[in-house]
């Protein structure tokens, strides 16, 4: 971590991600508790982070995207687009607007898609494969660090001023990583147009994840864990509304909680992946997951915080594990269809499952869907840390990025 510190290059990158994934933490909030206080809704709240997640859906063609253009143009024009769109959130006055925050809540999440994809190949071409687990954990210290801070303020000053006051701030953070962006100093030839049809360009991504037998197992092992930990976004509403007789705006206090895990997660995470590899590791995540959100049964308030830092951590290794083993898996010219298609093939589940959650929240009684979740996540989460994933060989990721 002291290597990646001390390169300029990945200062910069990391200094405009933690402002960036600042504003990303307090605006996620800020929409989700935005819906619910216009309408009353716990299925219109819970609606939005499906909206988030559903352009996953064509997350392919994002990733094709990444793989012919060069990367920090695309993520410069990506950072100052959103930020403008997320101005139109200064309109939403009543209920009869939340439509408003559907339609940016969509472009946030196509933006968040292609995004990712580039930053996730950015780092293959600016760092040496050892570095890479490094840059993913301190990214994702970074991201769900700001728990600690961001969701506290976004929840503040959505109280104090409404929500477009936190799409000011947001909206001010990604012109600040834009910024930062610019002043990184490296050289991207263009990519070379490639002579297939598009079709097979864009499902290049997933082939390489078929082919790839360490790969596929992880994919396969995460989809499944996602295909009911969607629920918890919808059911946090109600642990907060019937278990802990809290407002809407304390999901706040638990997104901390949930941030201190992540911290101690991300840091123990780089060095578990060495340790065990990239499988276990997701495994061991997919478990922790599982049992801090088996704590959302208690409806006293110590055992629930305790599940948000356990689930915490648990989400810092299935995302550090799981970027690593996509960027040390997959040839430079795959990098963002491989990245795109692994996010769908995982963000499908996940966006289903959240849908799912949304519906059935109205007719089965909200721990059933806890105990699926625990029942699903645990078991799936068992199996692969005990089994781990194959080494594959593949060339180094950063061996001729430029050219991809």
């Amino acid at each position: 971590m002291r290597a990646l510190l001390a390169d300029r290059n990945a200062r910069l990158l990391l200094v405009g991600q933690s402002l960036s994934l600042f504003g990303d933490r307090a605006m996620y909030l800020a929409l989700s508790v935005w819906v619910k206080t216009l309408t009353g809704s716990n299925a219109a709240a819970g609606l939005v982070f499906f909206v988030l997640a559903a352009p996953g859906l064509i997350a392919p063609v994002f990733g094709l995207a990444v793989d012919r253009m060069r990367k920090r143009p695309l993520m410069i024009a990506t950072d100052m687009a959103i930020g403008l769109i997320l101005l139109s959130l200064l309109f939403v006055h009543g209920r009869a607007d939340v439509w408003i925050i559907y339609a940016v809540t969509f472009l946030y999440g196509a933006a968040g898609c292609l995004f990712s994809s580039a930053r996730s190949a950015l780092l293959t071409q600016l760092l040496p494969i050892e570095r890479l687990a490094d840059a993913n954990a301190a990214i994702q210290t970074v991201s769900e660090g700001s728990r600690l801070i961001a969701p506290l303020l976004g929840a503040a000053l959505f109280a104090a001023f409404g929500g477009a006051a936190v799409a000011l701030l947001d909206a001010a953070t990604f012109g600040a990583s834009a910024v930062c962006l610019a002043l990184v100093r490296m050289h991207e030839e263009r990519p070379q147009p490639s002579e297939h049809h598009i079709l097979v360009q864009v499902a290049a991504g997933a082939r390489h994840i078929a082919a790839s037998v360490g790969l596929r197992r992880m994919v396969g092992a995460l989809a499944i864990a996602l295909l009911v930990a969607g629920f918890a976004e919808t059911v946090i509403f109600a642990v907060l509304q019937s278990g802990l007789h809290r407002p809407p705006a304390f999901l706040g206090v638990l997104s901390a909680a949930q941030g201190v895990g992540a911290i101690i997660g991300a840091l123990l995470a780089a060095p578990a992946l060495r340790r065990v590899g990239d499988g276990r590791t997701l495994g061991v995540g997919i478990l922790l997951f599982a049992a801090g959100d088996s704590l959302f049964l208690v409806p006293v308030l110590a055992p629930v915080v305790a599940g948000f830092v356990i689930a915490g951590i648990g989400v810092s290794w299935m995302m550090v594990a799981f970027g690593t083993a996509v960027q040390t898996r997959t040839p430079a010219p795959l990098q963002g269809r491989v990245y795109s298609a692994a996010d769908t093939l995982v963000g499908v589940p996940q966006t289903i499952s959240i849908a799912l959650g949304a519906l059935m929240i109205t007719v089965v009684d909200y721990r059933v869907l806890i105990v699926a979740m625990a029942v699903v996540t645990g078991g799936t989460g068992a199996l692969l840390a005990l089994s781990g994933a194959p080494p594959d060989e593949v060339a180094e990721p950063g061996a001729a990025a430029v050219h991809a």
